[in-house]
């Protein structure tokens, strides 16, 4: 199957057509919501599921990068999951797209992982006999990577580490002595962007044309520097999870460009080798950057089509393990 973003061109993620046109044209069914979160915060919610898939094969549950959201480049793999006969879901974290929170500022990551258990345990409730996995894109990876931590290991049939924040490059992080006075800018500073990177944009999408698309994103955050607090926060986060990393027993799936920039691949691996998952599979790309789906028609085609494969022979593994070779229900 081909990503839908072999679609879109620099000036639209869906080509020629609307949002809802291109929905129609791939059958598929959309919802936007908001939830309330303990913080009395306003999180945007959203899901995705093809209109003829009865039954369905599984939950994929998404969390999406830093300065990103739900809405743009990371919908179109939503899509192209739910085309697979998925129920796809998805939220804006906290201070990012359509959530509330100051923009692109996380100096506790702890709130957005609530965030995230908190609707993606209220879609596996109502749909109980499908198998659910998790896929995160980045800092989502990370993420993801603490909910399935925070969770009972049979909550989660699999998940999917994308280009994922187990450590940031020396490449895009501080200088010294910058990255050692964090803690202090931190403190005094922390909603301020004291970090000096070159964007992160650049280093990600290999095709300049992605990288204009992105830029016309209506919800994006301009400004790719984390703040202090955000910076400490990423350094903190991928620090627990290498501490962490045994504990991982999730069905795992690390998948990570050879030439990444922005996250470093030696964590990604190093992640994948003190993992005690039973069922692991790492696959480094060579010559591919941070975002896969800002890889040229190829690149795209070959790191997604792992993602799909792998996400289709689990689910089908889960479900003859779970049900006795039945199918399940549909929603």
């Amino acid at each position: 199957m081909t990503h839908p973003i072999h679609q879109a061109t620099e000036e639209s993620l869906f080509g020629g057509l609307t949002r809802e046109e291109f929905l129609k044209k791939h059958q598929v069914l959309h919802e936007e919501s908001f939830m309330l979160n303990s913080q009395k915060m306003k999180i945007f919610t959203q899901s995705w599921r093809l209109k003829s898939a009865n039954p369905l094969k599984g939950i994929v549950a998404m969390v999406h990068g830093y300065t990103g959201d739900s809405s743009w480049l990371i919908q179109l793999t939503a899509v192209a999951i739910a085309k697979l006969g998925f129920y796809v879901c998805a939220l804006d974290l906290q201070g990012h797209g359509s959530s509330d929170g100051a923009r692109g500022h996380i100096p506790d990551i702890n709130p957005v992982v609530d965030d995230c258990i908190q609707y993606f345990d209220s879609v596996r409730l109502k749909h109980p006999e499908l198998p659910a996995f998790l896929y995160g894109e980045s800092l989502g990876g990370a993420i993801a990577l603490l909910v399935s931590l925070r969770q009972n290991v049979e909550q989660w049939k699999g998940l999917i580490l994308s280009g994922a924040m187990c450590g940031v490059s020396s490449k895009v992080k501080p200088l010294w002595p910058l990255e050692k006075l964090l803690p202090v800018a931190a403190f005094f500073l922390s909603s301020k962007r004291v970090v000096l990177t070159k964007p992160l944009t650049e280093r990600s999408f290999k095709e300049e044309w992605k990288r204009r698309l992105v830029a016309k994103n209506p919800k994006r955050i301009h400004s790719t520097k984390p703040t202090a607090g955000t910076a400490l926060e990423m350094m903190r986060i991928c620090e627990e999870i290498e501490r962490r990393s045994r504990e991982v027993e999730t069905p795992l799936l690390v998948l990570h460009g050879e030439d990444d920039l922005v996250c470093d691949a030696e964590s990604a691996t190093l992640v994948y080798e003190n993992a005690s998952s039973k069922d692991k599979t790492l696959k480094i790309l060579p010559g591919v950057w941070h975002q896969f789906i800002g890889e040229p028609e190829e690149g795209v085609d070959l790191a997604f089509g792992i993602v799909f494969s792998w996400l289709e022979q689990r689910a089908k593994k889960a479900t003859t393990a779970a049900n006795g070779g039945l199918t399940h229900a549909g929603i």
